[in-house]
């Protein structure tokens, strides 16, 4: 193929020259074919570098050199894999360009006309043959050859990324290439004449760890049911590692609701100054992979698509500093978060934004940029390299989104609304306040400190204000509840109040203190990120409601099944408004999530939303839990909590180390953590403490159960230690779990399902609910949600591959009465069966993927295949597919066995075909 001209150094170094004129040479590499010069010893080295070194010749055996006349360098213009294609490109230019060149007079017109001649043919025949470009780099083309051609791939299948490493063979190292695709992760080596190949699945992966010996620091270990493969010498292990981990999560998400792999095609164009070994589809991974961490930072909807991060400045008017962090820029919002952990973080969506603004440059605050929202607060940053760019981006997305006229100002790059008003800004933004409507106040707020009971110490006074109403009306709990009030009030009044609300310590140090009655929900609201998807989709609720009402299926069933098993205790669920807005919430969800539809525990979490929330608000509440803070939690095998069951027992062994090996005999902690990480501790604990723990939960996420779990464990060390039995150990427990109180709660007492149960055992001692989550903080504070995040994917490998493993000894030990066939015959039949399915899910097929695979079905229904996929292993499996009628022989044996008539059959029907 003709290939984009690249200059070549050294142009005899392991080739020898077959053909040669004044301006061509044709040359083969040693060790591919020819009769002398390319055999022996000097072949088998040359195969080895080929393999070992990184250069583009190692793809094809025969190339065509340009090189102008008087002049040492060579450009590679084409290159073949066969003598047959290499001799037409050669013809070609024998033919069409050797008499023209002698018309130049110098070389650099020669240089321009070869090189515009050989791109112009390149482009002509992607033209022809429908090729797009894209934006992957020649070498990176010329891998993509190599890996079809070295394991038979189709090119359907997409390779990402390929690096030089060792592959350990017994104790031999083998030196050479993985190649990492959408669906396999595959090594080949040629050393000394001894080739190697090696393709694994990426769904049969169990285990991948990145470990380290004493030998060699950087190693993968890749694991499968049947084997260990080590990888070793890496030039950068974290990037192959990351890669790796990146496409077995894919490879899991396929498995658990055959959700296939789709490129993302509206990515930037590559740029000129990006690696040189870089495809389109790694920069798509890559792209993702920070979309997702930063959707989790920020608590932002699922689709949302980072565009961009760069350092900056923030001014922070409650303590007048410039902080220096980064910001973030996506389709729809700009976050900031500082360098700092947990100084300060801010999330603006670009719907409140009403004025961004430039202003003079100085050496105290360089390129500063003002942007304004429609709650009136006004945030400053500096230090932004790319200033020009985000204001374009901003009005741009003000134009396009709202139907309100944006005129521009005298200072350069400011925009204003005509909502509402027109405001103005002086140009020099450096000491403007952005709440000058509180600077009255400003001495007094300083007062208000927080002293060791959470209470500002300047409002004591409040609270003896409160007292002297009447002796006999004084409720401290009311009185202290009051006081939560105050003390929000004044943070809404120094930090901003909503979704551009400055999130620091103390906003987290508030919420570990009690979030009161009447803020609850609008806080659970702002700090999940519900109250960005809420506003985005106005209406979404009630069109679900609608559609949704009078429709019947097996998620229905369930939810009218659990509605009076919600909180039954709670007065709002015992009469029928409360249970027909629960009703309308479940199956409102379920409708648009047919993937979750319902899970036993929705029922539980969605009462307790209900009683703070609006019916819309709740349902919007319910998707950020099921769709991001608790991913997979809820879905028909409750996978996301048994991962992070499994994480638990990770963190209980490093954490509680005394207790991790009589808890793992008694098999407590995956009896135990289910319950609590399905219900957020609602279904065991009182329900005045259990809400705390929920709005802990919705500031921190996922961290705080795990924190919470650990600090219940660590608390009843000594009484564990003495248990003898699991129903002992869950005793102790429960016990415990009922004992924790809040007595800051001005809820009337709802008597909780457990406490109604216990025996008349002597009660146990009373554990505050805020005494209990700073003894979490202070123990187990350290957990980090990167590292739980690390955790969670090692946990997701063996906890999908364990159910799909569960899967295949269902099956096979339901069909085995039905067959002669013996359970091992069976379970090779099962993977033969999964297998094909699974390819045809990489490849395409001529039916949906979606409907050949139902986890809702039996397990014997679950995959099915169509008749490309049973034509294939009919030819392999079936004694009669011979001769010329095997094709007939099939279509014929498909529609026996096809039963109901709808072009699949299920695995009892492909044995009972074999039979």
């Amino acid at each position: 193929m003709w290939v984009n001209p690249e200059e070549v150094l050294l142009a005899n170094a392991l080739w020898v020259t077959e053909r040669a004129n004044p301006y061509f040479i044709l040359q083969r590499r040693k060790g591919h074919g020819g009769d002398g010069g390319g055999g022996g010893l000097a072949g088998l080295l040359v195969g080895t570098l080929d393999v070992v070194l990184d250069s583009s010749a190692r793809v094809a055996p025969y190339r065509i050199l340009y090189q102008a006349p008087d002049s040492l360098v060579y450009w590679t213009i084409a290159c073949g894999c066969s003598r047959k294609e290499i001799t037409e490109h050669w013809e070609w230019l024998e033919q069409n360009l050797l008499q023209t060149l002698s018309i130049f007079e110098n070389e650099n017109d020669i240089n321009t006309f070869v090189r515009g001649k050989i791109q112009g043919i390149i482009a002509e025949y992607n033209k022809i043959n429908g090729i797009k470009e894209d934006d992957d780099t020649e070498k990176f083309k010329e891998a993509i050859v190599k890996f079809h051609k070295l394991f038979g791939m189709p090119e359907e299948e997409k390779l990402v990324n390929y690096y030089s490493c060792s592959y350990w063979k017994g104790k031999v190292p083998r030196q050479g290439w993985v190649y990492l695709s959408i669906n396999h992760l595959c090594f080949y080596s040629f050393l000394m004449g001894r080739e190697a190949k090696l393709v694994i699945r990426w769904v049969d992966i169990t285990q991948l760890e990145k470990n380290a010996t004493l030998l060699f620091p950087d190693m993968i270990k890749v694991s499968t049911r049947s084997s260990e493969h080590f990888f070793s010498v890496f030039l950068n292990i974290s990037e192959t590692f990351k890669l790796m981990e990146q496409l077995a999560n894919i490879a899991m998400r396929q498995l658990l609701d055959n959700e296939g792999f789709e490129q993302d095609r509206s990515l930037p164009k590559l740029k000129k100054k990006s690696p040189k070994k870089v495809s389109a589809l790694k920069r798509d991974l890559d792209a993702r992979a920070k979309s997702e961490r930063y959707r989790a930072l920020f608590r932002l909807p699922k689709d949302e698509k980072l565009d961009g991060h760069t350092d900056c400045t923030l001014w922070t008017p409650f303590n007048k500093m410039h902080i220096l962090g980064q910001m973030f820029v996506s389709t729809n919002y700009i976050c900031f978060t500082s360098k700092e952990e947990n100084l300060c973080s801010l999330i603006i969506p670009l719907r409140e934004v009403t004025i961004v603004e430039k202003a003079d440059s100085s050496s105290v605050l360089p390129s500063p940029l003002s942007i304004s929202t429609k709650n009136r607060m006004t945030f400053l940053f500096a230090n932004l390299k790319d200033r020009d760019f985000l204001v374009q981006r901003i009005s741009d997305f003000l134009q396009q989104t709202t139907s309100k006229i944006y005129l521009e100002r005298n200072i350069s790059g400011s925009y204003i609304s005509s909502d509402d008003e027109v405001f103005t800004r002086s140009s020099s933004l450096i000491s403007a306040s952005p709440h000058k409507s509180l600077s009255s106040e400003s001495e007094g707020e300083r007062q208000f400190n927080l002293n060791d009971n959470g209470i500002p110490t300047a409002t004591q006074a409040l609270m003896t204000m409160y007292r002297r109403r009447s002796p006999e009306e004084f409720n401290p709990k009311l009185a202290k509840e009051f006081l939560k009030e105050q003390a929000w009030k004044i943070h809404f009044a120094e930090y901003g109040q909503g979704v551009c609300m400055y999130r620091t310590e103390k906003t987290r140090d508030l919420v570990l203190k009690g979030i009161p009655e009447s803020m609850r929900g609008e806080l659970w609201l702002l700090f999940s990120g519900a109250i960005n998807e809420m506003a985005t989709h106005p209406g979404y609720y009630e069109d679900l409601v609608e559609k949704s009402m009078g429709k019947y299926n097996l998620a229905t069933e369930e939810i009218e099944r659990d509605l009076h098993r919600s909180l039954p205790e709670h007065p709002a669920f015992q009469n029928e408004m409360g249970i027909a807005a629960l009703r309308r919430v479940l199956t409102a969800y379920a409708f648009r999530n047919p993937n979750i539809g319902y899970c036993q525990a929705m029922n539980i979490v969605t009462s307790v939303l209900l009683l703070y929330a609006k019916e819309e608000e709740a349902f919007w509440l319910l998707v950020a839990l099921c769709e991001r803070m608790l991913p997979d939690y809820y879905n028909t095998r409750v996978v996301g909590a048994l991962v992070d069951q499994g994480v638990f027992e990770e963190l209980a062994r490093d954490y509680v180390p005394q207790l991790y090996d009589c808890m793992q005999d008694l098999g407590v902690i995956s009896t135990i953590s289910l319950s609590w990480f399905l219900t957020l501790f609602l279904s065991v604990m009182p329900f005045e403490s259990a809400v705390v723990v929920v709005d802990c939960f919705f500031c921190e996420g996922i961290k705080v159960i795990f924190q919470l779990a650990l600090a219940v464990l660590d608390a009843n060390v000594d009484k564990l230690l003495n248990c003898k039995d699991d129903g002992e150990a869950m005793t102790v427990l429960g016990r415990y779990l009922d004992s924790v109180t809040n007595k800051d709660s001005t809820l009337p007492p709802i008597p909780h399902l457990h406490s109604l149960l216990s025996d008349d055992v002597e009660p146990y001692p009373e554990v505050d609910i805020f005494r209990l989550i700073r003894s979490s903080y202070e123990k187990f504070g350290s957990i980090r949600a990167d590292l739980i995040e690390q955790m969670r994917f090692k946990q997701r490998l063996k906890v999908i591959q364990t159910l799909e493993d569960t899967t295949k000894r269902n099956v096979v030990r339901t069909i085995v009465t039905e067959t002669s066939f013996t359970i091992d015959e069976l379970e090779e039949l099962y993977a033969l069966f999964k297998a094909e399915h699974l390819t045809s899910c990489y490849w395409g097929g001529n039916s949906n993927a979606i409907d050949r695979h139902d986890p809702s079905l039996p397990y014997l229904e679950q995959y099915r295949i169509d008749f490309e996929q049973f034509k294939g292993m009919f030819a392999l499996l079936f004694p009669w597919a011979c001769g010329t009628h095997s094709d007939v022989l099939a279509a014929r044996l498909f529609r026996l066995l096809d039963e109901n008539g709808d072009l699949l059959i299920n695995f009892r029907e492909f044995v009972s075909g074999l039979s």
